[in-house]
């Protein structure tokens, strides 16, 4: 007992180290757009509807990642798998600021998704394996908080967008960023000084300094997994099948999520822009919203260890979907910061209660397709939400309606995962 109970700091230190890996994939290299775009769509003359399909164009490389990624993780490492995508998206990150046309970054944003599935998905292998460990190695709850610890740490990435991207973005009216073709040419010809200035300041800045923040977290992150590398999951023995149809309110439930929370992630801070509030009160806002997403992986802990049907999922839903109303029914800041710090708490342990469902109710040769299938309808629900909110933006509604649409789309997920049974 002694042992196993020794066993409990690695594992959690372990997850902490994995955590990093959610922060860059989702904290930092795709809800860090909510802070760049007010900034991007003035300078580049976006649409709404432009706007989201930024996002789009991001979900669209996510999915096409993680139908890939049941095959990588039958051929590679997973911890291998989840470096490679950490390096990835710090590539993609700092492309980012190189462009001003839309296909460029519309197909950097999709490269960005790709690399963010390949360490999300490959995470959440990693951190249900973690959390079988604290099943047998010290009380039942901390298989939640390990996997709520892994997913919360979204939130790291969320809070240092906050402290990173406002500060840089602060300096984008003053020095707007050259032309793609200026770029082009300034490297060519050795002009670096002209290159500098553009890439330090607005939003190509910011970029670039998100790309730092992801090679020192995949730094970290690399250093801090080194106990959990292990052979392919196809060199582990069979896998077991994996059928979809069990689980199906709970994968519609969660497409229902992933076209709702991600209309409020890619347009709120935008919507506030809108309402008046003040910028230093919106960066607090984000803040808050990032640190609700650290403190969930103990709030939800025992919720997620102790159902194992679509209960957790239902919950968290309905609390997303009142985060989401909050804002679009009083601009007070009370009301904001509420709803920001409602919407932290709950929106990454809706992701991890699917972890939680696969290891639950599969044999652990499944869990890969398990978590990959989630992490599918997770992309599709993504792709539609960001648009779509956008184009009901641009009409007569704006904003508000926009997010209206979301906190449906977010109670109907409520409905449909309550229905979830245990198998």
């Amino acid at each position: 007992m002694t042992g196993r109970a020794a066993a409990a700091p690695t594992i959690l230190a372990s997850a902490g180290a994995l955590a990093l890996g959610a922060a860059i994939s989702l904290g930092l290299a795709r809800f860090s757009y909510a802070l760049l775009l007010p900034a991007m769509r003035a300078d580049l003359g976006w649409s709404y509807f432009t706007a989201g399909a930024m996002n789009t164009a991001n979900a669209a490389g996510y999915l096409f990642g993680a139908l890939l990624a049941p095959r990588w993780l039958a051929r590679h490492d997973a911890r291998r798998v989840l470096i490679a995508g950490g390096l990835g998206a710090v590539l993609t990150l700092a492309a980012h600021a190189l462009f001003r046309a839309d296909a460029a970054l519309y197909a950097l944003r999709a490269a960005t998704g790709l690399a963010s599935a390949a360490t999300f998905v490959s995470g959440g292998v990693l951190a249900a394996r973690l959390a079988q460990q604290a099943s047998q190695a010290v009380p039942p709850r901390s298989a939640g908080l390990v996997l709520g610890l892994y997913y919360g740490g979204t939130g790291i990435g969320i809070v240092v967008s906050a402290l990173v991207v406002p500060p840089l973005l602060a300096g984008a009216a003053a020095a707007a960023p050259a032309s793609d073709a200026v770029v082009a040419l300034t490297a060519a010809t050795g002009g670096a000084a002209p290159l500098l200035a553009t890439l330090t300041s607005g939003w190509p800045a910011a970029w670039c300094a998100l790309a730092l923040a992801s090679l020192v977290a995949t730094f970290a992150m690399t250093r801090g997994t080194r106990a959990l590398a292990a052979p392919p999951a196809g060199a582990a023995g069979p896998r077991a099948a994996f059928r979809w149809t069990p689980l199906g309110y709970g994968l519609a439930g969660y497409l229902m999520f992933g076209i709702g929370y991600i209309g409020y992630m890619t347009f709120a801070v935008t919507l506030l822009r809108e309402q008046g509030l003040a910028p230093a009160l919106i960066v607090a806002f984000y803040g808050l919203l990032g640190v609700g997403v650290i403190a969930s992986s103990w709030l939800w802990a025992g919720l997620l260890q102790r159902y194992r049907g679509g209960q957790p999922m239902a919950l968290l839903n309905g609390l997303l979907a009142l985060a989401t109303a909050l804002p679009v029914l009083s601009g007070h800041v009370v009301a904001v910061f509420v709803s920001g710090a409602l919407f932290g708490a709950v929106f990454l342990s809706v992701v991890a209660s699917t972890t939680a469902l696969v290891r639950h109710n599969l044999p652990a040769g499944a869990w890969p397709a398990g978590i990959a299938a989630f992490t599918i309808v997770f992309a599709a629900g993504q792709i539609v939400g960001p648009s779509l909110v956008g184009w009901v933006a641009d009409g007569s509604g704006g904003l508000a309606r926009g997010l209206v649409l979301s906190a449906a789309a977010l109670a109907l997920g409520a409905l449909l995962a309550s229905r979830q049974r245990a198998l």
